[in-house]
This record gives C-alpha cells, sequence and structure tokens, in this order.
C-alpha cells in the first residue's frame, strides 16, 4: 500500500518565488489496483511518481509504500518500476544491452519475460533503440519496465505515441501483472477517455492537490441523466426528494442529473405519470465536470 500524508514538494530558482508542485498533498493507494491521475500541465503528476519512485524527497510530510519510506532505501527502490514520459537510454544502445542494464539494479529481473516481450511487441531486442519511432520507445521502455517484475509500477503519460493496438496491448500486459501477481500500478494521463476503462480508482490534480478522488464503478453507477416531459406546466419542485445537480427546462421537456439510486428515482417519475421518461448514463468526463461543480470548482479552468 501507497501512503502519502501531507506532502509538499517545492522547486527554488534564482530571483524566482518558489514553485509549489505539490501542496499538502494525501492519499492512499491500495495494494493490487490500477490508479489513474489526471490534471493539467504542471498539476504535480509527475513530481508525485518522481516522489513516490525515490528520486526526489518531499520538502515536507510523508511517502511510504508498504510502511516503508522509499528516498535512499534501495530494498524499497528494487520493487518499483518508473516509467517516465521523457524517456531515457544509454546512448547508442539497443534493448539488450538494456536489459543487462536493468538486470544489474533488479535482482527479479525475468529475461524470458523480456524475451516474450519484445516478440509479442515485434521488437528487435537487437535494433540501436535510436533509429525507433516514438511509439515504439515508449514500448520498449514499457518492456524493460515489466521485465523486472515490479510490485509496484508507475507510468507517466503511459499511452503517448502508441496506435490503438499497442495501446490495448499495453493494457492488457498491465491487466495480467495486477490479476496475477498484485502489481499496484498509477497511470497519469490528460485524457480521462485513456483512463476510462484501464483504472480501478480516479484521481483529479489541481494546484499541486487531489481536489476530486474516486472508485471508478461507483462514479460511473453515482450519476445519470434524466430527461422527462409532462403534458401540465411544471417546474423543478415538482421533483422534490431527488437529489437534483444541474437543471435545466425547456417548455414541456427538462433535463437534469441526479446523484442517487437509479431504480429508485425512476420509480418516483414514473408514479409523476410522465409523457416521456429517460434514464441515461453520462460519460466519465461528464462525472468529473458535474462532481467538480458540486466541490465548487470549474472542470474547464482545472484542466486550463
Amino acid at each position: 500500500m501507497i501512503v502519502a500524508d501531507q506532502v509538499t514538494m517545492k522547486f527554488f530558482a534564482p530571483d524566482k518565488q518558489p514553485f509549489v508542485a505539490l501542496d499538502r498533498l494525501s492519499c492512499t493507494i491500495p495494494k493490487g489496483c490500477i490508479y489513474g491521475m489526471i490534471g493539467s500541465n504542471g498539476a504535480g503528476k509527475s513530481t508525485f511518481l518522481r516522489l513516490l519512485s525515490g528520486v526526489y524527497r518531499p520538502d515536507s510530510g510523508s511517502i511510504t509504500v508498504d510502511d516503508m519510506p522509499v528516498w535512499e532505501n534501495p530494498a524499497a527502490k528494487e520493487r518499483i518500476v518508473y516509467i517516465p514520459d521523457d524517456l531515457y537510454f544509454l546512448p547508442q544502445s539497443n534493448m539488450k544491452q538494456m536489459a543487462k542494464l536493468y538486470a544489474a539494479m533488479y535482482s527479479r529481473f525475468d529475461f524470458d519475460r523480456f524475451a516474450h516481450l519484445t516478440e509479442t511487441f515485434r521488437l528487435d531486442p537487437t535494433a540501436n533503440i535510436a533509429t525507433f519511432s516514438k511509439g515504439m520507445r515508449r514500448q520498449a521502455a514499457a518492456i524493460l519496465g515489466l521485465s523486472t517484475m515490479p510490485d509496484y509500477l508507475f507510468f507517466d503519460e503511459t499511452f503517448d505515441g502508441l496506435d490503438p493496438v499497442m495501446r490495448q496491448l499495453v493494457k492488457q500486459v498491465i491487466y495480467e501483472d495486477v490479476l496475477e501477481r498484485q502489481t499496484t500500478t498509477i497511470i497519469t494521463s490528460h485524457s480521462l477517455h485513456e483512463l476510462e476503462d484501464t483504472c480501478d480508482q480516479l484521481a483529479l490534480l489541481h494546484r499541486g492537490g487531489i481536489v476530486f478522488e474516486s472508485d471508478v464503478q461507483d462514479l460511473k453507477t453515482a450519476l445519470f441523466k434524466v430527461q422527462v416531459a409532462f403534458d401540465e406546466p411544471y417546474t423543478k419542485e415538482k421533483f422534490a426528494g431527488i437529489n437534483i445537480l444541474s437543471y435545466t427546462q425547456m417548455g414541456s421537456v427538462c433535463s437534469f442529473i441526479v446523484r442517487g439510486s437509479r431504480e429508485v428515482t425512476e420509480a418516483g417519475i414514473r408514479a409523476l405519470k410522465p409523457l416521456l421518461l429517460d434514464i441515461l448514463p453520462l460519460s466519465l468526463e461528464e462525472v468529473f465536470v458535474y462532481e467538480m461543480q458540486a466541490l465548487g470548482y470549474s472542470f474547464d479552468e482545472v484542466l486550463k
């Protein structure tokens, strides 16, 4: 389990005010889950992953992985793989050479798995990585990281540069590790669409803090959209007792967003004898918009 408690991280530059990358961020990430983080540039996603990996030390607060600090702790770091957005490979190296480097740092590096994954992704392990496309370099980094057999796997902008087929393949390999080895995986992205069918939990970062966090299934089932029409004049008060987050009406037709039980809501509205009633699911992005509004944030402003 990962526990971050009141973590603050600042960056300093001469003659400038310090930039606060993380501001008293707290979260708990359970073992064996896929945890997604979204947010705009500068929201603190990459900084958080570097802190979890022991690349940075927080200015204040604490981070533990299975009750162990990561900073200057080789035993903890050997269980963690961090695949950054800005990839690095040794100059003029190929994947076989990089595999030997990884094996020198990770005692559980599995060369059989490395060979299997390079074959699955159809990459030549003897080819110079400098000749690879952006997507191929992303695949190479994923293969090397997964071959270390990590307990904790951190991907920064995992799917950037991958075509749809490769995206699904990377997702499938991640799923297998989570199911078979209980690997805890954190994925950052700018796109909710990329994370919607991948993650168990989602968190939205803004200005160095988590402003919203929830289980994906809870998000998808807790909110829904109602469209209803009546043959008589009415107002919002007609739906007293229903937890309405957003309401619009044009003539005899209205639509509103509800938080609560779909079955109870539908039964209550049908008792009012409507001319028309549709209950529709929301996309994950729509759910986030309404949840953010309920917290007093503008989703568009947060992601600018």
